[in-house]
């Protein structure tokens, strides 16, 4: 058990107003136990109360076992999974996390009608927002391996290449710098670059075709993630103009990250740029996200975010702007708010590149 995630998670148990949680989701029990278990279907969950206390409670199929600091309680398959949680559970709230699968925790509240639960999320996602050095240095690891895989996959343009081959491209990149797996990469060529999500299919590059490359990966569980747009042979003057709106507003919002500054108004210094060169409406998603032992988790970095930065958080800096059936552009790095400023993590170039 990492003692002093532990203590922070106490404190905000304390602050949610309940004294015991439940902690089932893979990435945060991984945070306080270092065991990553991905359990499926089975249970898997940390019993956590705020006086220190904390208990395991799994699958025997998992192979886990007891130490000193982190008990481990084992059930069988086709055992009641809940029944030693629900003994050893206290009356009254129950913090639960937002992955807790219904299927156990109804279960588990109808064995225990005095317990209450309550969303308990909160006491972890506000921990993990903020990276002791040791992450902070996981996630500089991370991206300097993007950065060698977007080099590398942008030299593999080349007429009639499909976006599904660079995606599996990218995969075999990120394998050969010690990604922990592979995911499902965006590669989006031209008009499918207008959709901010699109999965990489059949269609194949021609000249003239703006190239959206979204790749992110875990690489000792931690992820990276990062938007590069460059263009194929050609570029027009449309394309340039709104490349140029799109790179302004990511490094407006880039100078103004660092501690005490609300997240929201990052997200209006990147739109306010694109809305002055009349692209306002093509902007149609939040500025970014948080990044961690997970691509997208908190904190939220939207105009509607309540967050504000802190020394150790990273997110995603990522301005858009799509125009259906034309292209679309999208420049992303992530960011790691420091005592003093902000560090960006990614280093491959920005400048409108025609390849």
């Amino acid at each position: 058990m990492d003692r002093e995630r532990l203590r922070r998670i106490a404190a905000g148990m304390a602050q949610g107003g309940f004294s015991q949680m439940l902690v089932t989701a893979t990435p945060a029990v991984y945070y306080l136990t270092g065991l990553w278990v991905e359990p499926h279907e089975r249970f898997l969950g940390l019993y956590l109360t705020s006086g220190g206390e904390a208990v395991l409670f799994a699958n025997e199929i998992f192979g886990l076992s007891p130490t000193a600091e982190l008990p481990v309680v084992v059930h069988k398959d086709g055992e009641d999974p809940v029944r030693d949680l629900a003994a050893r559970v206290r009356p009254g709230a129950l913090g639960v996390d937002k992955f807790c699968y219904s299927k156990f925790l109804i279960p588990l509240l109808e064995a225990r009608p005095d317990v209450r639960p309550a969303l308990g999320s909160g006491p972890v996602d506000l921990a993990r927002q903020c990276k002791d050095p040791a992450e902070r240095e996981a996630m500089r690891r991370a991206s300097r391996a993007n950065d060698a895989v977007m080099a590398a996959v942008l030299r593999e343009l080349r007429p009639g290449v499909t976006e599904a081959e660079l995606a599996a491209r990218v995969n075999a990149l990120y394998r050969a710098h010690g990604a922990d797996g592979e995911g499902q990469q965006l590669v989006c060529f031209g008009p499918n670059g207008a959709d901010p999500h699109h999965a990489p299919d059949g269609t194949a590059l021609r000249p003239g075709d703006s190239v959206i490359f979204d790749i992110f990966t875990p690489i000792g569980r931690y992820w990276c993630d990062m938007t590069r747009t460059v263009f194929f042979r050609e570029v027009s003057e449309k394309q340039r103009e709104v490349y140029a709106l799109v790179l302004e507003a990511n490094q407006a919002a880039e100078a103004m990250a660092g501690p005490g500054v609300p997240l929201r108004e990052l997200d209006r210094a990147a739109r306010a740029v694109i809305a002055r060169g009349g692209y306002g409406a093509c902007f149609t998603h939040r500025l970014g996200h948080g990044c961690g032992l997970e691509c997208h988790e908190p904190p939220d970095v939207s105009g509607s975010s309540p967050a504000v930065a802190e020394p150790g958080m990273v997110f995603s800096i990522e301005p858009g702007i799509y125009l259906p059936g034309e292209f679309g552009v999208r420049i992303e790095d992530l960011v790691l708010i420091t005592e003093n400023g902000c560090e960006i993590l990614n280093h491959h170039p920005k400048e409108l590149t025609v390849i």
